[in-house]
């Protein structure tokens, strides 16, 4: 078999054998030594391509996918610092555990480390941060490195899928002639292949641990469920079964996928981040017992809450041998089962309690909060950062999704979004937490979802003006709402913002630039707003058409901070005049 015809059918098995595991879609970064994997994946009759010219963007996009669509990506790129340019957004996909599948073509064994163009070191390039890697074997054509290469393709899909989920990284070394024979198709008499099917069943909870667990949770009153991020549609339903049984306030973060859908909101608790923040009576707030579902909440003052408490029991739930969530250093005891699975059996060894004032006392505060909230910044004439949420929302249609960026915009979320009944799936890269690579996470994400709002400060978004390439290649529908406060607004907020000599330039970075141009050079359709009714009417009319828009909200970063430190205070208020009155 010759050179050719060799390549071919290896590398054709191979991505046979991706589509075979799950694998729809592939994101390609263009290079050279990457031709036969991205040539073959092109002629693939099920497999969906994209094309993403800034390596760092492709990665993000994958990412982006992943999320929506639930389901593993593949990812390719050439040799050399184009595989380096996919690390950030692989830091993020095993933090955040979303599943992708790494193809990174290099330079055959006889080309490495001799000064050889385009050649670096990739065996294990990505260290630590892919679940599994391995160097494939140059393409041979013989039936024992056709099993070999049809068995990696399913082992890395199933590896990527395995909880926690992650990133898998596999290097292939490939030899010139690189292009492969597409005529006739490679896949014309591949359909009845040998082929490797992996099943994943659910993690059983252990019957022991949930009758011991019922058992104290039966006589235990003051119990909190606290919810991080969260992304099973099975699971919202099993999360609030439980908490009407034991009578326990869900503390929801605006990712748990709690905060908005068809269900009862009335164990649903939204306002903790503004409860917890200054109030003087928070040991009346200590519970005996947490479950904990997903990773960390975004809240500060939760996690400190959190911390601060030294008797309460703390129960981790985790759906994947392995994961160990606990930053603060709290759990009493770590329960790997598939969640879904512990709430429902948990459900049936405790009967529902009565006494109820432990979870009236949070559903007033949360009341209480939440008016107090909504009046504070209701009243706010000028545009306001936190105020954007609450009328974003307001004009966002049911059954959408708003990707959220990092610093402040995720933290006005978490304050300022409501339970409500529009089925707003939230997303965010809240894994290693970075301002990179957001805006080209939500593209990705819009190709397969409803009508997709990002919520984006203006040093993100500028992070990322090379992932609107995108939006104008694929012609994705997409909202990007600009919080433009010039700079770092988060800083203004930690201890830096008191020493003024070299806080603009360190922290507050102000860059002035004008975004309408570089949304015009994507075919975009941009307005800057300069009141609330401005605001409303580019929301709808990004709703009414198609297409890439951005909307730019100018803020001032100053007024910002003294219009959040008011309300909070004024909260506080509300919050310790009512527990001041010993409810309990």
């Amino acid at each position: 078999m010759i050179h050719q015809e060799t390549l071919t059918k290896y590398l054709a098995m191979f991505i046979q054998e991706l589509s075979n595991a799950g694998i729809e879609n592939v994101v390609i970064s263009p290079g050279s030594r990457s031709t036969p994997l991205a040539m073959l994946i092109a002629e693939h009759p099920k497999l969906n391509y994209y094309i993403n010219i800034d390596e760092r963007s492709a990665a993000f996009f994958a990412l982006g996918i992943a999320k929506q669509t639930r389901k593993p990506v593949a990812l390719l790129c050439t040799s050399g610092t184009a595989a380096a340019n996919y690390y950030p957004a692989i830091v993020e996909a095993r933090i955040a555990r979303v599943p992708l599948v790494v193809l990174t073509a290099d330079r055959p064994h006889e080309l490495r480390d001799i000064g050889a163009p385009q050649a670096i070191n990739q065996i294990h390039l990505y260290g630590e941060h892919v679940k599994w890697f391995t160097e494939m074997a140059i393409p041979e054509a013989n039936e024992e490195m056709f099993s070999f290469v049809r068995t990696t393709a399913s082992r890395a899909v199933s590896i990527a899928l395995l909880e926690p989920a992650g990133p898998v990284h596999l290097n292939f070394p490939l030899r010139e002639p690189l292009i492969p024979i597409i005529e006739p198709s490679p896949y014309a008499d591949l359909d009845d292949q040998p082929s490797v099917t992996v099943t994943h069943g659910h993690l059983m909870p252990n019957e022991n641990v949930m009758l011991d667990l019922s058992e104290k949770l039966k006589n235990t009153e003051k119990g909190l469920i606290i919810c991080g991020v969260l992304d099973h549609p099975y699971l919202q339903d099993s999360i609030i079964e439980l908490a009407e049984k034991l009578g326990y306030p869900i503390l929801a973060d605006p990712l748990s996928q709690l905060r908005s859908g068809n269900f009862s909101g009335d164990y649903i608790i939204d306002n903790y981040d503004a409860i917890l923040k200054e109030t003087q009576y928070k040991e009346k707030l200590k519970p005996d017992v947490i479950l904990r579902f997903g990773g960390m909440p975004v809240s500060k003052p939760l996690m400190l809450f959190m911390k601060s408490l030294s008797d309460t029991e703390h129960f981790i739930v985790e759906s994947g041998n392995g994961g160990w969530r606990d930053p603060i250093k709290k759990a009493t005891q770590m329960i790997y089962c598939d969640e879904a699975l512990f709430c429902n059996e948990l459900c049936k060894k405790v009967n529902k309690k009565e006494n109820a004032q432990w979870l009236y006392m949070w559903q007033h505060l949360n009341n209480i909060s939440r008016s107090t909230v909504i009046q504070e910044i209701g009243d706010i004439n000028e545009l306001d950062e936190g105020k954007v949420v609450l009328e974003l929302i307001k004009g966002m249609p049911e059954n959408s999704t708003l990707f959220v960026g990092n610093s402040m915009p995720i933290r006005d979320v978490d304050t300022f979004f409501h339970f409500n009944s529009k089925k707003i799936r939230v997303m965010a890269n809240r894994g290693a937490n970075g301002i990179d690579g957001v805006v080209s996470s939500a593209l990705g994400a819009s190709l397969y979802g409803e009508p997709l709002f990002l919520l984006i400060g203006d040093l993100s978004f500028f992070h990322d003006l090379n992932g609107l390439l995108a939006a104008k290649m694929y012609q994705l529908n997409i909202t990007i709402i600009v919080i433009n406060n010039n700079g770092g607004g988060i800083f203004h907020y930690l201890p830096q913002s008191s020493e003024k000599k070299h806080f603009e330039v360190l922290f507050g970075t102000p860059t002035d630039l004008a975004f309408e141009h570089v949304v015009q050079m994507y075919n975009g359709n941009y307005s800057k707003v300069r009141n609330w009714d401005d605001f409303q009417q580019s929301i709808e009319a990004s709703v009414e058409t198609k297409g890439l828009h951005v909307i730019e909200v100018p803020t001032n970063r100053e007024k910002n901070v003294e219009v959040h430190r008011k309300m909070w205070k004024h909260v506080s208020m509300e919050v310790d005049h009512y527990l001041r009155g010993d409810q309990l």
